[in-house]
């Protein structure tokens, strides 16, 4: 129990004390954690929800447990509301290797940052609740998501945001939720829901869908191994179904154990006369503006930038008491109900487009001829650069253990990296990969992963370089990826293509209802800021490979989702035909400057000479030519090599440590008197003969006595010892000779290899 005076100067903590403290008067302790979970059965699974077990301090607390896996979120939400015009919610999923019965493997065996894993999770969680927050509500709120335990079976994402909706549910942040996740495979003919790990090995889907209640959906989020669409369809239809009995299980949850809802300040509205100015003064110009098809991304914003300024300027004349920030605003407000206006009434966008229409799609390959493989991909002004490299399966990305327990590959050898330089946007910064960057190079990269070969001699890298964006990079990631990878080469089963969906809505104000929606394909930049939805899918000719849904709104209906997917489709499908045009097959070989492989065998006699002491050979092979050895089995290796020349030096420095320096052979049970060459903690090394490697003599066999060091025997570098020769180890290869054997009676003739 914490002491009362750690908190007498917090009047806002010590008050949550004292009714804590009140509320074990009233129970007695024993009884205090016998609460009731709620149980739900989800397909083949059981989903069990408790609240008010544990830390009891934050806002709000659930525990989420499938199978035996359980995660543990807190909710807490700031009393003060913050000066920014968003909700600043941050979400934090971490890992702990405890939950896994592992210890950290790295130097400081403790937890020492977020994993690739753990953000891309916290991604998902965010966009699972943030769209039920209510609008204005601004007040610091952090949601942390802590892996009590995991089984191996169940990933824990998805129990994640259960538990997040339950945490918020029972709190007294105002929230709209509940909100409900699960997990949608098809393993054969049939749908999975919450599959576990090793049922997602054999499933062509895998999919995370958010859900609420009147069957709405509030996220999307996974990869396919081509699905077509009518399965596609079948899967979410179930998986917006199963999300329903968890969404009525929270609310029981919530009304057992529920707070009510905390008042919070709303943001102040600007007031009338305000509002009326602004818009007497911008309805035109900015019609002129957003009616105008010739302007481009920067040439649009600055235009309207002039207008709001100009705005300012005139409503400021008029009203000189009103602050420059609240008029500002004002127009800002206004331009996004005109620009929406315009799309809903006349099915006009900003740059003359149809609304099913795509952008001018420009493709080339073959850039640079140094690279292994390369793309430029053109949509509007949405500008990639794509690249692939090939190198050795020892540069494969390795995860570390809990990502490996909770659903991660052990070895990743296709990569995709995703960046987005400031001047893309026609801004300064630093760049660097943030949360942002990770979410669209993972998207990417499944969206490419279900057309790579099953298996590759190479690690493959994928860079994505964005040029210039005006919405959708990183599905112009996978049309350029795609391109890239046949550019180079790469036996890919078929080409890929990614779209941006979008979707502009009417809703009435006090339900959420939908009452007129129009879906946009190929999202500009503007329509994703002003639009209500970005609906991202990758697809071959086949069927789906990848899909993520962000929704601005509280959920919107299952039909919008399917009418999205829909018309998805038959923009990849366009999409491709335009990408066939530049290249439509992989190349049949790699290009002159491409890697080459061989396999090379060897006896075990061989292997220990290639390598050398502590890997000396293969450390100087890689680095004065490039080639890369790794062991395949115990009998051979792959031979790596950047190139054809690389590979031909290599070869020549091999056959040089390879070479037959005529080794005088050793008869088995002889017996041959040798020098001393070098003493270890574990033996001695002797040589028999200058052509031959010194042999370990091991400590075992120096005397029928124990010894612990040669030097207990007086034995030093320089000294001829005798020794029996016994072949070579059938494991190791390495030769095997024996001192001690030699200490009993009838000793055969002495056999001496050095020479005088």
């Amino acid at each position: 129990m914490v002491g009362f005076r750690k908190f007498r100067y917090r009047k806002s903590t010590f008050s949550v004390w004292l009714q804590f403290k009140r509320h074990l008067n009233k129970k007695n302790w024993k009884n205090e954690f016998a609460i009731p979970e709620l149980e739900v059965e989800i397909g083949e699974t059981t989903l069990k929800f408790s609240s008010g077990k544990l830390a009891r301090f934050a806002d709000g607390a659930a525990v989420a447990q499938l199978g035996e896996t359980s995660v543990l979120v807190t909710a807490v939400s700031q009393r003060q509301s913050t000066t920014q015009s968003f909700l600043p919610l941050t979400v934090d999923y971490r890992q702990k290797a405890a939950a896994a019965g592992r210890i950290p493997t790295n130097h400081l065996r403790r937890e020492i940052g977020p994993t690739e894993r753990e953000i891309l999770t916290s991604r998902v969680i965010d966009r699972s609740v943030r769209p039920l927050f209510p609008a204005g509500y601004s007040y610091g709120t952090q949601v942390m998501c802590n892996l009590l335990a995991v089984d191996g079976l169940n990933d824990p994402d998805v129990i994640s945001i259960n538990a997040a909706s339950a945490a918020l549910s029972v709190s007294d942040i105002p929230w709209n939720g509940p909100v409900a996740a699960v997990r949608i495979g098809i393993v054969g003919e049939d749908v999975i829901i919450n599959p576990t790990r090793r049922q997602l090995q054999k499933s062509s889907l895998n999919i995370m869908l958010t859900g609420t209640t009147q069957r709405k959906v509030v996220m999307l989020e996974g990869e396919a191994d081509r699905v077509p669409l009518h399965k596609v369809e079948q899967a979410l239809s179930q998986g917006i179904k199963a999300t329903q009995t968890i969404v009525s299980k929270i609310t029981e949850l919530r009304e057992a154990l529920g707070k009510p809802k905390r008042v919070y300040e709303s943001p102040r509205s600007a007031p009338t006369h305000v509002l009326e100015a602004v818009e007497s003064f911008a309805l035109n110009h900015v019609r002129d503006v957003l009616y105008n098809d010739e302007h481009d991304k920067v040439s649009r914003d600055q235009a309207l930038k002039a207008v709001g300024e100009h705005v300012v300027a005139n409503v400021k004349e008029t009203y000189p008491d009103e602050d420059d920030g609240t008029v500002f605003s004002c127009y800002q407000n206004f331009v996004k109900k005109v620009f929406r206006s315009l799309i809903l009434d006349e099915s006009r966008r900003c740059d003359g487009r149809g609304l099913a229409d795509l952008r001018d799609i420009a493709c080339s390959v073959d850039l640079y001829k140094p690279l292994h493989g390369s793309s430029l991909f053109q949509r509007g002004q949405t500008q990639v650069l794509c690249t692939v490299t090939f190198d050795s399966l020892d540069t494969a990305a390795k995860s570390d253990p809990v990502s490996v327990i909770t659903g991660g590959l052990r070895e990743k050898n296709f990569l995709l990296h995703y960046e987005f330089p400031p001047y893309a946007t026609n801004e300064t910064g630093r760049g660097g990969i943030g949360r942002r960057e990770l979410g669209h190079g993972a998207l990417a990269e499944r969206g490419l992963k279900a057309v790579m070969p099953s298996e590759s001699e190479f690690t493959t890298r994928l860079t994505s370089e964005v040029l210039e964006s005006n919405g959708s990079s990183s599905m112009a990631s996978v049309c350029g990826g795609s391109l890239a990878l046949m550019d180079a080469g790469v036996q890919v089963k078929e080409a890929v293509a990614g779209v941006a969906m979008g979707l502009v809505t009417y809703t009435e104000p006090e339900t959420g209802k939908v009452l007129q929606h129009k879906i946009l394909t190929d999202l500009l930049g503007i329509e994703d800021y002003m639009g209500d939805m970005d609906f991202k899918m990758a697809a071959s000719a086949t069927g789906l490979t990848a899909l993520q849904a962000d929704i601005k709104l509280p959920g919107i209906p299952f039909f919008v989702v399917v009418k999205a997917l829909e018309e998805g489709f038959v923009a990849t499908k366009q999409i491709l035909d335009i990408m066939s045009k530049t290249i439509s097959s992989p190349r049949k070989e790699f290009k002159a400057c491409g890697p080459v492989t061989e396999k090379l065998e060897l006896d075990h006699s061989k292997q220990s000479r290639l390598v050398g002491m502590g890997g000396y050979n293969l450390r100087k092979l890689k680095s004065e030519t490039g080639v890369v050895l790794t062991r395949i089995d115990e009998a051979s290796f792959q031979v790596f090599a950047p190139n054809a020349d690389a590979l031909a030096e290599a070869k020549e420095m091999m056959e040089e440590i390879l070479e037959d320096q005529k080794e005088p052979a050793l008869e088995f049970g002889s017996i041959y008197t040798g020098k001393i060459v070098e003493i270890k903690e574990f033996g001695v090394l002797v040589e028999l003969h200058p052509s031959i490697c010194p042999i370990l003599l091991h400590n075992s066999q120096l005397d029928q006595r124990k010894v612990s060091h040669a030097s207990s025997l007086g034995l030093d570098v320089g000294h001829e010892v005798t020794v029996k020769y016994f072949g070579r180890d059938p494991a190791s290869g390495n030769h095997r000779i024996s001192r001690k054997v030699l200490q009993t009676p009838g000793i055969p003739l002495i056999r001496n290899l050095n020479p005088k």
